[in-house]
């Protein structure tokens, strides 16, 4: 709420390790709005390290943001559709207009997990079959101006040093910070 910023963990490991059930609980967020006629409701999940198989050494860094759009046809969600999603993927986002009901519970809800590709990739996105929990969300508009700001001016790509990742041209940004979240709905659009 005091607009803190954690150190992130530096890379050592596997993917996986330091990270999984916190106990302070998981950083999720969420932004809304409209976009071509369509709500968009963006989820940012917080890591604080990021994998990238780019090099023999499995190597990575320190901070990564992962993010999916679901795209629905009203604000109201006892009352909307769920027309499509987009996903963070390895090389951009993954594109779903009209996924699959086995990827939907009680229609309503996108079932979504976090995974680490084989062939060149970093953390992604992807649907699936399997049920899992449900985790606490902080909106956007929840923060505090002191959490947007520090969210929105923190340089997550600080520690680079030691991750091949970032000479492909990506960078680590917080995916709802005030343009970076109109560009993301405009890059991850799914619709023709």
């Amino acid at each position: 709420a005091n607009g803190a910023i954690s150190g992130g963990l530096k890379w050592s490991g596997w993917a996986n390790s330091d990270c999984e059930k916190p106990v302070q609980g998981s950083q999720i967020y969420s932004r809304s709005d409209w976009y071509k006629g369509k709500w968009a409701i963006m989820y940012a999940w917080y890591f604080p390290k990021g994998a990238f198989r780019a090099s023999k050494y499995n190597r990575g860094h320190r901070h990564f943001w992962s993010s999916a759009i679901v795209w629905t046809d009203n604000t109201n969600p006892d009352n909307s559709t769920i027309l499509g999603v987009s996903m963070s993927g390895s090389r951009g986002y993954v594109k779903k207009p009209s996924p699959k009901t086995k990827y939907i519970e009680k229609g309503t809800t996108l079932k979504l997990d976090s995974y680490i590709g084989f062939w060149l990739s970093n953390q992604a996105l992807r649907l699936t079959k399997k049920s899992g929990g449900t985790q606490d969300l902080v909106t956007w508009e929840q923060l505090t101006d002191e959490a947007r700001d520090a969210l929105s001016k923190f340089d997550f790509d600080a520690d680079t040093s030691d991750a091949i990742f970032f000479s492909s041209g990506a960078t680590v940004v917080m995916p709802l910070e005030d343009g970076v979240f109109t560009s993301i709905l405009e890059e991850s659009y799914p619709f023709k």
